[in-house]
């Protein structure tokens, strides 16, 4: 059976027409039966019917299936012969009597096994009134087994389900566990990075103004005292900078000194270092281009940067396009390739995870996905 078949017929299982549909068909063929095997007294004709045509509310009121049981059992007491039909029913009824867990599962088969062997008693007394062996009741043994069988499936279909479900939601906190983790890792990431861009920031304040004491002729006293103050708060803030830094790094880090951020001036090495690995890039720039905040073009260097490595881990050998379009009042960035695209719902990775926190944090969005023409697409904005 296909894998698409096979989804097909689980979301029709799982559907509300399916007992309706089974229900019905199945009192369709008790009418059938009973048209053909003749032999039956009215008693047998409404409780077979009864027995198929109550199941059809199985799903809505699995109780009703006890009805369904109970009308086979006086049915096959009213006579000498079980109906198929009938037979079909008493089955499913214990089958959903135990999915369910109307009740405990050894009071279904208690009570189902007490119920038949009164049916059997009644029958050795109306064949074999004044005979008695232990072959007699074969017939209770036969239906106790029947009814073992079906509640006993019926309860192990429910704790498999049981089981799946604590088991999905089990992954299901482990993931967002896990997604919580990637993204506070992210964010004390963009925090380091963004220290180094802001400890930059505060260094050339620093430096000019305490340069601009010493070059501006004719500088007043009040003006030289105010440039030595800025350069002084300067000078603290880089102290507090640093100490949040010591916070920022982990334990395996390096604490000594900042590297300098990348910008949107670096695409090219880094479409270089693509191409050298193997893969195939094309860079396109359009817009106006304009002298963006650090930290826009920090992230849009790593939200591109990202989207490559997917490229690499993903999609070996696919064609990916880069584009930056310089937009009045924002940066739009898109990464596509033409590989064989996600199989089924994107989940969001580490990766996908910190190009949305570098998105969000800026203000603007980040979606990715299949693209239009198949393959993976990753669109973001940054507003500046």
């Amino acid at each position: 059976m296909s894998t698409s078949l096979r989804h097909r017929l689980r979301a029709w299982l799982a559907s509300p027409s399916y007992p309706w549909a089974t229900g019905g068909a199945l009192t369709a063929f008790a009418a059938v039966e009973l048209v053909v095997v003749p032999r039956h007294s009215p008693v047998i004709a409404v409780c077979v019917l009864l027995s198929a045509a109550v199941l059809s509310l199985r799903r809505a009121r699995p109780a009703t299936a006890a009805l369904s049981a109970s009308a086979v059992l006086v049915g096959f007491a009213a006579g000498s012969d079980l109906y198929v039909a009938a037979a079909v029913s008493g089955l499913m009824a214990c089958y959903t009597l135990g999915r369910h867990r109307v009740a405990h599962p050894a009071l279904l088969v208690g009570g189902g096994s007490a119920l038949s062997l009164a049916v059997n008693v009644w029958h050795i007394a109306s064949w074999h009134p004044r005979s008695y062996s232990a072959d007699l009741l074969a017939e209770w043994f036969v239906l106790t087994v029947a009814i073992l069988a079906a509640v006993s499936t019926g309860d192990a279909v429910r704790a498999r389900e049981e089981t799946q479900r604590e088991r999905a939601a089990a992954q299901a906190r482990v993931l967002a566990m896990e997604r919580r983790q990637a993204a506070e890792a992210e964010r004390a990431s963009i925090a380091r990075e963004l220290h180094d861009v802001v400890s930059h920031s505060v260094s050339v304040i620093a430096v000019q103004a305490e340069s601009a004491t010493y070059t501006t002729p004719g500088l007043s006293p009040q003006a030289r005292d105010g440039f030595q103050q800025i350069a002084a708060s300067a000078r603290a803030s880089m102290a507090e900078l640093r100490r949040l830094l010591g916070v920022l790094r982990t334990d395996g880090e390096d604490r000594t000194g900042t590297a300098p951020q990348p910008t949107l001036d670096g695409l090219g090495d880094l479409i270089a270092q693509h191409r050298s690995v193997g893969g195939e890039v094309e860079l396109r720039i359009s817009g106006d281009r304009v002298e963006l905040p650090t930290s826009c073009e920090l992230s849009a260097y790593r939200i591109v940067q990202e989207g490559l490595t997917n490229v690499r881990r993903h999609a070996p050998g696919a064609h990916a396009v880069v584009e930056i379009d310089y937009q009045p009042d924002r940066l739009a960035v898109r990464i596509a390739d033409d590989g064989p695209g996600p199989p089924g719902v994107v989940h969001s990775g580490h990766g996908l995870v910190g190009m949305q926190e570098r998105a969000v944090l800026l203000g603007g969005r980040l979606s990715a996905g299949r693209g239009r023409d198949g393959g993976f697409l990753v669109e973001a904005e940054i507003p500046w």
